[in-house]
């Protein structure tokens, strides 16, 4: 396969596809992939995926428009909007891909930078941001979507993914569920506890680790000394290790995994080797403990690009076709900023509601220290 820059405009080829084994040897981790960087459409033997030009791009304007309210989100933290953001700058084929893999019947346990795949169940953008803002606890109700309220607590919700795929086989339903985490949850006891009673009770679960490379500050070789998706392997069921930045492999392996734990085969590890292109939060500083040189390397693979390419070249879009998505872009960063404007100042108060259902002395005690610090700002007479 001959590798070409796709900064370079290049002559439209034939939808032939290249077969992965012809590909060359590299030091790069053993994964599935379906569209190399270059924007070359490869088959795989136990992977493959048919779609129309219509899906293709849809698929391409899913990424973008995630991008673009993920910068208008990091943009309005920085202007004092929103007390803090977690951005999934780079991840958005794996968000994209694997959200579009679901049916409306499946249900999806997040952490807090889903937000592509918020997007893909319909989930108003508007409504992430209540909570980064500090005026709600989540700004949706799950079940209308079948998306849970996200999760802070690191890797907690791979034990409510898995008690609810155990409820959901229990009822008789062929639904399955999805739980969402990072490469530094999985050092969590809690994902090892879901890891074992998905196993033991052969639940219909899929653990979808986007693996970005980085624990906040903390690399993934200081966590593991295997490739995560073979830590499945101790649990005695399958993991896979997918290219987190090709939407469209993403989308082939977690429907797969999917339709099998629909037909009562129990769960799947799916290991999205990606990288964080941003920071871990808008409070985080990666230049402190990570090179330049990498986030360049993972630039040259950036997912949003990759399908761009492999669009142009096929004839699939036109320059009307990007152009509009371009517009369509602007329009929903102008209706997220504008909305997130218009939300109320936090309660300052609120806080230390519903901490208790029935009330406690201590968080009395702290309310009304609280309530006097801030007494102590007003001045005199007003």
């Amino acid at each position: 396969m001959t590798v070409e820059s796709t900064a370079a405009r290049k002559p439209r080829r034939s939808s032939k596809r290249v077969s992965a084994a012809k590909k060359p040897q590299s030091s790069e981790p053993q994964l599935v992939q379906l569209l190399t960087p270059e924007g070359e459409r490869v088959q795989h033997p136990d992977y493959d995926i048919d779609l129309s030009a219509e899906e293709l791009r849809g698929l391409y304007r899913d990424m973008v428009l995630t991008r673009r309210f993920d910068a208008e989100a990091t943009a309005l933290q920085r202007q004092g909007e929103l007390g803090l953001w977690a951005s999934l700058l780079g991840q958005e084929a794996a968000q994209i891909g694997s959200g579009r893999a679901l049916r409306d019947d499946d249900y999806v346990f997040p952490t807090y930078r889903e937000h592509g795949v918020a997007w893909c169940r319909g989930v108003d953008p508007t409504n992430l941001l209540g909570m980064f803002r500090g005026v709600n606890h989540g700004g949706w109700d799950p079940n209308s979507n079948n998306f849970h309220l996200y999760t802070i607590v690191i890797g907690s919700q791979t034990l409510h993914a898995t008690g609810y795929a155990m409820g959901v086989a229990k009822d008789g339903s062929d639904s399955a569920v999805i739980a969402y985490f990072g490469d530094g949850a999985s050092s969590q006891g809690d994902v090892a506890e879901s890891f074992t009673f998905s196993a033991v009770y052969n639940a219909p679960v899929v653990f979808f680790c986007q693996n970005n490379q980085w624990a906040i500050s903390e690399p993934t070789e200081r966590q593991t000394r295997v490739p995560l998706y073979q830590r499945a392997q101790g649990y005695g069921f399958p993991g896979v290790r997918v290219d987190g930045n090709d939407v469209l492999a993403c989308l082939a392996v977690t429907r797969s995994a999917l339709e099998r734990a629909r037909r009562g085969e129990g769960p799947t590890l799916v290991e999205a080797f990606t990288y964080r292109m941003g920071a871990h939060t808008t409070s985080d500083d990666p230049t402190r403990y990570r090179h330049d040189e990498d986030r360049a390397a993972w630039e040259a693979k950036d997912p949003i690009q990759r399908l761009r390419t492999y669009l142009e070249n096929e004839g699939h879009a036109d320059a009307a076709f990007f152009a509009a998505l371009d517009e369509e872009s602007d329009v929903l960063a102008k209706r997220v900023r504008e909305a997130v404007r218009a939300m109320p100042d936090p309660d300052d108060m609120a806080m230390f509601d519903h901490v208790y259902a029935d009330g406690h002395a201590l968080v009395d005690e702290e309310r009304a220290q609280f309530a006097a610090y801030q007494a102590s700002f007003v001045e005199e007479g007003k």
